[in-house]
């Protein structure tokens, strides 16, 4: 076991200290862009002003005997489009598969500089961390990057699920972790071809009474792992994404998926398709009316200890914690949001 005065030592001479605190971002959607199709990547420099984290993806969805294209296409993206604050990640290829160490090995050399995040799929426990974190250092090291690069894993295996707490806790360099629902329903040996969101047999019923007709409730096939994820993420200080939700034409189910992910403690999901980009804009954003009380407890409440009656209701110091969350929320996303900021007052 690697002692606590160590954890935060780089892992290559040369290589940048870790971060202690992740930097504070705004990261309410990651916007997937395939960066194999010129038309696509076109798009980036106006996707860049629309989103929060632009994320060139070279693992699923990308074909084959395209891998080397979407590579290259990355690269291109990197240099050429001035993000701002805009975040700039990858979805490298799985560490078992034969492109992984060069989408590392290339990004890194040619826009290692510029790169935010790597997102890690299919991650199976704190050993697949530990190599890409050591990996990274050594290149950061090689081509003096002053930034370290962080690690965003995908929570999409059963032993992945298992062993999610050793995930979170791997690395300084963690960033936080994605629900990875397809991949993770093929692993589990679950009945649904559904990407992300609930099943209609997936079900409980009202109690009988008499002949009278039973309703049924669909369930959440997912409330479970992303409770468990939720948990080791932010006990390890790390931000936990919902991922994503296959059905584009389905819009009022996307949002009620994200809006359950954002009330259990997620702070953003995956956007696939443009129209599900202003869906978690709305969704990961906290209601201007939730910040207006929040603002009001913590103004009747300044050190956040006492009890205090509010529109006949109680607050004392864990309402206080909880409207403290939403108003630094809100701070974040008034920073980037003018629209917004105006209608929260900040």
């Amino acid at each position: 076991m690697k002692l606590p005065r160590n954890h935060f030592k780089p892992l290559a001479i040369g290589a940048p200290e870790p971060f202690r605190d992740l930097p504070v971002r705004l990261e309410r959607m990651i916007h997937f862009v395939p960066p194999h199709i010129d038309k696509m990547r076109a798009k980036v420099p106006d996707l860049v002003r629309q989103v929060d984290v632009v994320l060139a993806n070279l693992e699923d969805a990308i074909p084959a005997d395209q891998k080397l294209e979407a590579r290259a296409g990355t690269i291109a993206i990197g240099k050429d489009v001035d993000f701002g604050s805009t975040g700039f990640w990858i979805r490298m290829n799985a560490l078992n598969s034969p492109w992984a160490l060069d989408d590392v090995i290339e990004i890194v050399g040619a826009v290692g500089d510029r790169l935010d995040v790597i997102m890690l799929p299919k991650v199976e426990g704190p050993w697949d961390i530990h190599y890409l974190d050591q990996l990274l250092a050594q290149l950061e090291a090689r081509h003096a990057i002053a930034k370290p690069i962080l690690i965003h894993a995908i929570l999409e295996t059963a032993e992945g699920v298992k062993n999610v707490e050793a995930i979170a806790s791997a690395s300084p360099r963690m960033h936080g972790m994605s629900l990875g629902p397809a991949d993770l329903a093929a692993s589990r040996g679950m009945k649904t071809t559904r990407v992300g969101g609930g099943h209609p047999d997936y079900a409980v019923l009202a109690d009988a009474s008499g002949e009278a007709h039973r309703q049924r409730f669909q369930q959440d096939l997912w409330h479970y792992t992303v409770a468990r994820m939720v948990d080791a993420c932010l006990a390890s200080g790390l931000k936990p994404f919902y991922g994503p939700f296959g059905d584009f034409s389905d819009t009022a189910a996307c949002e009620a998926q994200f809006r359950n992910a954002f009330l259990m403690g997620c702070v953003g999901a995956w956007s696939l398709h443009p129209t599900q980009i202003a869906i978690a804009k709305s969704v990961f954003s906290p209601d201007p009316a939730e910040v207006a009380f929040a603002t009001r407890i913590i103004e009747a409440m300044p050190n956040g200890s006492g009890a205090v009656m509010i529109d006949g209701k109680m607050q004392d110091d864990a309402t206080w914690k909880q409207a403290k969350v939403m108003v630094d929320l809100a701070r974040i996303v008034a920073s980037k949001d003018p629209e917004r900021a105006t209608a929260y007052g900040l």
